[in-house]
């Protein structure tokens, strides 16, 4: 009996190690869009380096969120518009809500105060937000609980 709950425990971890590669492969891709509509904003534009990071973690969100549904917690979610919007909403007020004040603040201290480069500075905020958004995401935006809901 013991062997078969640690064969279950085991499944459990498995798929949650699955589940974090899935999901920093989607967040790999996010942050080289979030580092391009940056570099665009702020070189491109002249856009202020926190204007830009904004609306460059933004872009990276609803990107993200796309891809998290149809491929990183495919298994939990049917993409469809009804159920995809509030489940969207969720998400941005969440993870994008952790990303985007995480990184203002973590931009504000490193290029604001500290003088590292911007770019370099915006790697370091999204790898410190990347855990606190996997948590959220798997339980609230995405969890067993939240797509029964819809």
């Amino acid at each position: 009996m013991r062997a078969g709950a640690s064969g279950e425990s085991r499944g459990v971890a498995n798929k949650a190690v699955l589940r974090w590669l899935k999901f920093n492969a989607v967040g790999g891709i996010g942050i080289g869009v979030q580092l391009i509509v940056l570099l665009g904003l702020r070189s491109g534009l002249h856009l202020s380096y926190l204007l830009a990071t904004a609306l460059a973690v933004e872009a990276a969100v609803v990107h993200n969120f796309f891809w998290h549904e149809r491929y990183t917690w495919a298994d939990r979610v049917q993409p469809a518009w009804r159920k995809s919007l509030p489940r969207l909403l969720r998400f941005n007020l969440t993870a994008g809500g952790v990303s985007i004040a995480g990184n203002l603040a973590l931009m504000k201290l490193l290029v604001g105060m500290g003088c590292v480069n911007y770019l370099v500075a915006n790697g370091i905020a999204i790898t410190l937000c990347s855990l606190a958004n996997f948590l959220v995401s798997n339980e609230y935006v995405f969890g067993d609980e939240a797509s029964a809901t819809q």
